[in-house]
């Protein structure tokens, strides 16, 4: 069966880069996609309200996640970066119904499980959520690619509440990370997959735990350049836009949110408190 061909004649380059997370996670990918695509304009949507997603029913997640779709969409977005692996693993083919090839959809798992598939990874370790562990999407993700690879994944469900209150390089957080880390599950891993985009906040704590011992995937990197090939292939890349736009929704803006988001994106960026 063919699978039909996805035309996107009716979008325009101009048009604004849609992105939803949880919270500050999110802001990771936002920041990869602003560096490698420093024309286009970005529209991001934190659903501060309700995180963590990881703690939350998969028809909640649902819920949310559609709801903010749809939002994007109001929004003229030509393309949604799911920037929430809870989000992707439990809502992603949700979301696409919704969407019905009216954009194309970047989420967080798949690009990620790809280049590790068909690079040289024999032993692999994802720590991620309760929800995006339970739903084995990583695994089956990789698998389905190289059937050889060994996946281990563990639920690290306090690291995101540690970094939305701002615990960064703190003692807090080195406890939990040593704690989650030192789990027998990933205790033969050569690669590390940081499946939540909050973790790379933490990345620096996470490789000093490793010294050299393990590689840690970069995944926001990996989603901006699988956006970039995206946006490409259908002529909607934006190269003519010297001064972008960056706006920021929040359902419930907090100090930590605005924190980070100063220091990805500058001090003037727009937040606007938004409830769906």
């Amino acid at each position: 069966m063919k699978t039909k061909k996805q035309d996107y004649s009716h979008l325009s380059s101009n048009q604004p880069i849609g992105i939803f997370d949880s919270g500050v996670g999110g802001l990771t990918v936002a920041k990869e996609i602003k560096r490698l695509l420093p024309n286009e304009d970005l529209i991001y949507f934190g659903d501060t309200k309700h995180l963590p997603y990881g703690e939350k029913s998969k028809e909640a997640i649902i819920e949310y996640s559609t709801k903010i779709t749809n939002f994007l969409l109001e929004q003229n977005c030509k393309a949604i970066v799911i920037a929430c692996n809870t989000a992707t693993a439990n809502a992603l083919n949700e979301v696409m119904q919704l969407v019905a090839g009216k954009v194309p959809v970047i989420d967080v798992i798949n690009p990620v499980a790809e280049k590790v598939a068909y690079e040289i990874h024999n032993n692999v370790g994802v720590i991620a959520t309760k929800a995006t562990v339970n739903s084995g999407l990583y695994k089956k993700s990789i698998r389905k690619q190289n059937k050889w690879i060994k996946v281990d994944e563990l639920a690290t469900p306090l690291l995101v509440p540690a970094i939305e209150e701002g615990f960064k390089n703190h003692p807090i957080t080195h406890a939990i990370i040593y704690n989650y880390l030192s789990n027998n599950k990933l205790k033969n891993i050569e690669t590390l997959i940081l499946g939540c985009t909050h973790y790379p906040l933490l990345i620096d704590e996470i490789k000093q735990y490793y010294g050299n011992r393990v590689r840690v995937i970069d995944s926001p990197n990996i989603v901006a350049n699988h956006l970039k090939i995206i946006l490409d292939k259908y002529n909607l890349l934006n190269e003519n836009n010297a001064k972008p736009n960056y706006h920021f929704y929040l359902s419930d803006i907090t100090k930590n949110f605005e924190k980070i988001s100063k220091k990805f994106f500058g001090k003037t960026i727009d937040l606007e408190l938004k409830v769906l």
